[in-house]
């Protein structure tokens, strides 16, 4: 049978169940991804697990999201996090040396392999002919453990490319096509593979670049092939040792099947607030402008920077814009500066910021009320930037530099300049500087955990009630972002080690009342919240799940979930349930009761059951997806206590 790139690595690594989409498999996970905003809580999983050392190939803890020292929780966790590297047999990658998945595909990615991350953007990877996924903290804690990763079986979406792209047009352009097409649920429950004559056309970065916001498309993941573009990246990395070509069968076929030809792209911009919000940069054209923002995950190849610094050579940024460059990788960074790109964009006005995620996740850079900031990362969700009200547009390297030239939105492709011929450097720097090595398993049994004041073990939870009479806290909307359920930024994630305090910020962007609310009713049985489409989009962070669940959430009720999120509430034994009916959501108010009763027998049968609104003496039909695994984990009331009951 002749087998699509997916295929291939699903088949290679399958544990157990069926490759039949829709149906529950388990793979083994080769490598596994931290980074510090989420895995603080994968570590002290692992201590509670007393684990000895890691059992996959190689697994990584990133400092890159934390980085502003403002007091001492960030070095404080900083300090945990190096020690519980050291202690459990990870690389760790010390904070400047950039963000993780860039870094990763650097120094560690490697054809053929799976890789598991705690964070949504791990799907990056997939640009060197990996199965890379993003995934909740614990689900890569048990990963690293050497547990298989459960994941319903996806459909493959082959995306075949033909043509080159034109003067003008980037990579982001390309994922900008597929979100314009299909919005941010079009990827839910699928793998995207890129195929086809345009594939050689595009640079291993340029699919880094395209890979990386295959997660705003809610795909459990994107593939790319590893071919002789991936073989001529991993020599430039000192790794040629490392390829393995990894190609479609002739013949191979898809669940779905599309078009796109590069030739025909346009640049193209995601209005606020939602990266699906995408229209033509023509169509926005004199728009005033406060920043254009360079850099990110979705962006941190040393062209996406190189082409700005050559655009911005002798000019000078517009009055009244602020030009943010984030770095994204130390030896790409030096590449830079050896090049005389970094000159070019300091001369001409730019701010340059050290290597890491910074503004992308509301790390500094946020951009004044009531402006507009222009930024290649990869998300514009409400407040993500930092700023409550703000408004974010995404865009390519190209879009953004010539707006901040203009000082406002400028279609690049109408300039007169010629467009700036990018050559790659003769010899790449390769710098494993701050990217420190396992520990043998001797000495990594003698490291001490070093636990700063701001570390607070999770607390227990108890397991599902059988019958729950609880208040409808909240209802809420389509494509709810788990920044909106849970902030990032400088306020919020140095509490990310602290359950009880980062509790203190959910839903916070939607209904500042909600903590007080949920703390008055907390002991009497929990609550549930209502939503609509797609809820829980976004980021991978397990703490949007485990701070509500520490407040009393014990069911979500919804049209549907985002696949990272609906996981990481079973985790956190938060019951999962959408409207068999959707019309019933108009049914539902804040502050209306649920009543659910013989929940353990409904979630055993498989079927649809009833629920009763008791203050309007209705009943509204709902269902659960949970496989028989995860129906166990529900009954323990999470997968601490479902692990727990294991051993």
């Amino acid at each position: 049978m002749a087998l699509n790139v997916t295929q291939k690595l699903i088949k290679n690594h399958l544990v157990s169940g069926e490759m039949i989409p829709g149906e529950e498999i388990a793979l083994t996970i080769d490598q596994t991804l931290t980074q510090d905003a989420t895995g603080t809580l994968v570590m002290l999983e692992l201590e509670a697990m007393g684990l000895d050392i890691a059992k996959t190939e190689a697994s990584a803890q990133y400092v890159d999201h934390n980085l502003i020292q403002q007091d001492s929780k960030n070095p404080d966790d900083h300090l945990f996090l190096e020690s519980a590297a050291k202690r459990f047999g990870l690389y760790y990658s010390r904070p400047g040396n950039g963000v993780s998945h860039p870094v990763h595909m650097q120094r560690l990615a490697k054809p053929g392999k799976t890789l598991l991350g705690s964070d949504s953007h791990t799907c990056a990877n997939g640009c060197m002919g990996m199965l890379a996924m993003g995934a909740g903290g614990i689900d890569v804690a048990l990963a690293i453990a050497g547990e298989p990763f459960h994941v319903k079986m996806p459909q493959v979406w082959g995306v075949k490319l033909t043509g080159e792209l034109p003067d003008w047009v980037s990579a982001k352009d390309v994922i900008l096509e597929l979100l314009r097409r299909h919005d941010v649920k079009g990827g839910v429950g699928k793998v995207i593979e890129y195929y086809g004559p345009g594939v050689a056309n595009l640079r291993a970065m340029d699919r880094h670049v395209i890979a990386n916001m295959g997660a705003e498309l809610g795909a459990t993941g994107t593939v790319f092939p590893s071919d002789g573009e991936i073989k001529r990246f991993l020599t430039e990395q000192n790794r040629a040792s490392d390829w393995l070509e990894l190609l479609a069968d002739d013949g191979a076929t898809y669940d779905i099947n599309e078009e796109l030809n590069l030739s025909e792209l346009e640049p193209l911009i995601a209005k606020p607030s939602s990266p699906g919000n995408v229209v033509s940069v023509k169509d926005l054209v004199g728009t005033p402008i406060y920043q254009a923002y360079i850099g990110s995950s979705a962006n941190p190849g040393f062209r996406d920077f190189a082409i700005v610094a050559e655009m911005m050579k002798d000019k000078k940024v517009a009055d009244g814009v602020s030009l943010d460059v984030n770095p994204t990788s130390r030896q790409m960074l030096t590449d830079l500066v050896k090049e005389g790109h970094i000159a070019n964009l300091l001369q001409a006005g730019a701010r340059l910021h050290q290597a890491g995620c910074n503004g992308c996740i509301g790390m500094g850079q946020a951009p004044a009320t009531g402006r507009n900031s222009l930024r290649t990362t990869p998300r514009n969700f409400p407040g993500r930037s930092g700023t409550r009200e703000d408004s974010v547009f995404l865009c390519s390297p190209e879009t953004a530099a010539v707006s901040a030239l203009m000082g406002e939105i400028t279609d690049p492709s109408t300039l007169t300049m010629t467009y700036p011929e990018i050559k790659d450097p003769v010899k790449p720097t390769v710098d494993e500087q701050l990217l420190e090595s396992p520990l043998p398993l001797q000495e990594a049994k003698q490291v001490k955990l070093e636990k700063g004041p701001n570390i607070a073990s999770i607390p227990d939870m108890d397991h599902m009630h059988d019958t729950m009479e609880i208040p409808i806290l909240l209802k809420m909307g389509d494509n709810i972002s788990t920044d909106e359920i849970l902030a990032g930024g400088a306020r919020v994630l140095p509490f990310r080690s602290n359950l009880p305090e980062i509790s203190k910020f959910s839903f916070e962007i939607i209904d500042e009342t909600y903590y007080d609310r949920a703390q008055a009713i907390v002991e009497n049985g929990g609550h549930a919240i209502v939503a609509g489409y797609n809820y829980g989009q976004g980021s991978s962070r397990e703490h949007a799940a485990l701070a509500p669940r520490f407040l009393g959430l014990r069911v979500a009720l919804v049209k549907d979930f985002a696949r990272i999120h609906w996981q990481n509430l079973v985790n956190f034994g938060i019951l999962p349930i959408t409207f068999v009916n959707e019309t019933d959501y108009d049914l539902l108010e804040q502050g209306d009761i649920l009543v659910l009763t013989n929940l353990q027998h409904h979630i055993r049968k498989n079927e649809p059951f009833r629920i009763t609104i008791k203050n309007k003496g209705l009943e509204i039909e709902v269902e659960h997806a949970l496989s028989a695994r995860q129906q166990d984990i529900m009954k323990y009331g999470g997968i601490i206590n479902w692990a727990k009951s294991r051993v």
